[in-house]
């Protein structure tokens, strides 16, 4: 248990309190992930009491695609946390995605790396997370996803490898009962051209008692959008996934394989480890044990908050607690020979976005500047060079949905074309 600095409150961690019974979301599970050219290998769990915090991890697996021309064919990656904090007026509420994702740009080209987003019945917007350590790189390392709602009011701060990285503006009261949902697993676009290693999910929520448990298995739904891979079901088009329980949400492991193998080699395990990394660091940081955080970051990610003294109480009050991913502040992306063009950038709007091609504006980048300016959070993509595409068409958005909405925003890199920021619909007037 993390030790308790004086006047905070520690949170205990995992196990004192008594399992809630709720049912497991299944209508809602398979409803929300069910789409014909978007395939899910989703868990969906109903933790049947109030939750106020939503807290995964899994590592930077190598994600590859096939070095083919695609042409219009939106091909991505996605694996991440999806936190819906009041269900009560139907399965598709408000919420809180964050999570790793993979798309390819071009023939031999894709993007890799982090973003959070906040989907609501108005709107939306994401920004891509430029903070924690080699965020875009595919190095296998472990890293943590977690948004916990704030001491008053609704909203709720995202953190990523336990720094903050962002807050909610239009979040819904949490309610008592099953009026909440807590989803993880993988989403796929184009999986014939896609090889998805295996990815070991982890998870779990904090209760309104501020105790962190795990899900009860007679909790949690499942919706797999695939078949399941097998000698009748063969790759590239199945899944392969294993949700490990004994009563507890332990792992959702999951993979989308390819038959063929993939254009480039899986990357070696990181060659330096985290104690290399905390070398430099303070002993301590905001009260955490920094050597400490580190080692449990490397080798078992999920027992962090009970494991490494002081992470526990920074989390819930400073919210920024680990020194080795805070941000220089200088440019995230680095430059490659390859740079993008106008037409790349508006035809990867147009796809993401669903607008016709000719509906968009396209700006090219100038002085960098953020979107929204995000003084609180600690991750920042004013740094970039970036296009920025505009439409007042209707969109879905990067919603997986039937809504529409009012136009788009979106910044892309000048570098690399990896999506920097967006907002569709109300959202895009969110302070």
């Amino acid at each position: 248990m993390a030790s308790a600095c004086a006047g905070v409150t520690a949170l205990t961690i995992l196990g004192t309190a008594p399992s809630a019974s709720a049912a497991a979301p299944k209508e809602a599970c398979t409803g929300l992930y069910n789409a014909r050219i978007t395939f899910w290998a989703m868990t969906c769990s109903q933790p049947g009491e109030p939750m106020i915090g939503g807290f995964a991890t899994w590592r930077n697996i190598p994600i590859t695609f096939d070095q083919v021309d695609t042409g219009s064919t939106t091909v991505q990656v996605a694996n991440y946390m999806r936190v819906s904090p009041n269900t009560s007026s139907g399965p598709l509420a408000p919420n809180i995605e964050i999570g790793l994702y993979a798309e390819k740009t071009g023939k031999t080209t894709h993007t890799y790396g982090p973003r959070w987003s906040e989907l609501t019945t108005s709107g939306g917007r994401t920004t891509a997370i430029k903070a924690g350590v080699n965020p875009t790189k595919p190095d296998k390392r472990n890293h943590t996803y977690m948004t916990v709602r704030q001491d008053s009011g609704n909203q709720w701060d995202v953190l990523y490898d336990f720094n903050k990285v962002g807050s909610t503006t239009k979040q819904l009261k949490v309610l008592g009962g099953n009026t909440n949902r807590i989803d993880v697993g993988l989403e796929v676009m184009g999986p014939k051209y896609i090889n998805v290693p295996s990815i070991a999910n982890r998870m779990q929520f904090m209760t309104g008692n501020k105790v962190w448990q795990q899900v009860a298995t007679p909790n949690v739904a499942k919706s797999v959008t695939l078949p399941v891979c097998s000698t009748t079901h063969k790759p590239p088009n199945c899944f392969t996934t294993k949700l490990t329980d004994n009563s507890k949400f332990t792992q959702w492991t999951v993979s989308k394989p390819r038959r063929q193998a993939a254009a480039t080699a899986s990357p070696a395990a990181p060659t330096h480890s985290r104690d290399v990394a905390a070398a430099g660091l303070p002993a301590t940081f905001n009260g955490v044990d920094q050597q400490a955080l580190q080692a449990c970051l490397e080798n078992d990610p999920d027992s962090c908050l009970a494991s490494v003294p002081g992470l526990s109480e920074c989390v819930v009050t400073v919210r920024v607690c680990n020194a080795a991913a805070v941000p220089s502040g200088g440019p995230s992306e680095e430059a490659t020979a390859a740079d993008t063009s106008a037409s790349d950038i508006r035809a990867r709007a147009a796809a993401a976005f669903g607008v016709p091609s000719d509906a968009l504006a396209v700006k090219p980048p100038t002085s960098p500047s953020a979107l929204k300016a995000h003084p609180h959070a600690a991750d920042s993509s004013s740094g970039d060079a970036a296009w920025t595409v505009t439409s007042t068409s209707s969109t879905p958005g990067l919603q997986r949905t039937d809504r529409r909405f009012d136009g788009f925003t979106a910044r892309y890199s000048a570098h690399t074309g990896a999506l920097l920021e967006a907002c569709w619909g109300e959202l895009c007037d969110a302070s």
